[in-house]
């Protein structure tokens, strides 16, 4: 009984925090869509995080999910849903799948998400965190990004979560005309720039947002070799 009764006030711990991560860290800063908020209150972020790190993660700032790679501060993740408008039914392709916690936010959102991760182990973890949320309108696949998912193509919008040197070419061949991507471009340790990435007449016609600074995106050949 004891346990059963510390289960929910700890989750009842976890509802506050998130409230007021939404109050001070997205209205303050200008997140205004209602449905973005509304996201942002209802996922519980602290299931994509590890457990040692679950009484921090509403914190205004990323933290690490294994594998050097980290998931986004709640900012970002709101500013990106945010910059790309989805609506129900909107077929979103993900670059990055990490924790799964973006993928759950536009799910939430009613998008179809496709979400692609290059990191084996994390896409499984991703996988394993979704299904227990009863999340079905994200699909993982464990493959290379900057291949995209071309067998699903085209897609309404993609959303990219590492930072390339530049825009890969294939990635905005499978969107849609008139869609969108939002993307940091830029090298690892320097200067990065989130994009938004407009297609129209098949040509890109991109705009800087924010100085950021995200891991970057590798391909199969990034990978280090285990010991």
């Amino acid at each position: 009984m004891f346990l059963q009764w510390n289960k929910v006030f700890m989750e009842q711990d976890y509802d506050v925090k998130r409230a007021r991560m939404v109050e001070e860290q997205l209205i303050t800063r200008g997140i205004a869509s209602g449905a973005v908020l509304e996201a942002m209150r209802g996922v519980p972020r602290h299931m994509f995080v590890p457990e040692h790190l679950q009484s921090n993660a509403y914190d205004d700032t990323p933290l690490p999910i294994g594998s050097g790679q980290t998931i986004s501060q709640p900012y970002i993740v709101a500013f990106m849903t945010e910059q790309l408008e989805p609506f129900p039914g909107m077929r979103i392709l993900e670059i990055g799948t990490g924790s799964g916690y973006q993928a759950a936010i536009l799910a939430y959102l009613g998008c179809a998400v496709y979400s692609v991760e290059l990191l084996e182990e994390l896409a499984a973890g991703a996988s394993k965190t979704l299904t227990a949320l009863h999340i079905d309108n994200v699909r993982v696949k464990h493959c290379d990004g900057y291949n995209g998912w071309p067998e699903e193509a085209a897609f309404d919008a993609v959303i990219v979560t590492a930072a390339p040197d530049m825009i890969p070419e294939r990635l905005t061949d499978q969107l849609e005309d008139g869609g969108k991507m939002i993307i940091p471009i830029g090298e690892k340790y320097s200067a990065q720039w989130l994009k938004l990435i407009v297609k129209r007449d098949g040509k890109a016609d991109e705009r800087d947002l924010l100085p950021v600074r995200f891991v970057p995106m590798v391909d199969w050949k990034g990978i280090p070799d285990e010991d």
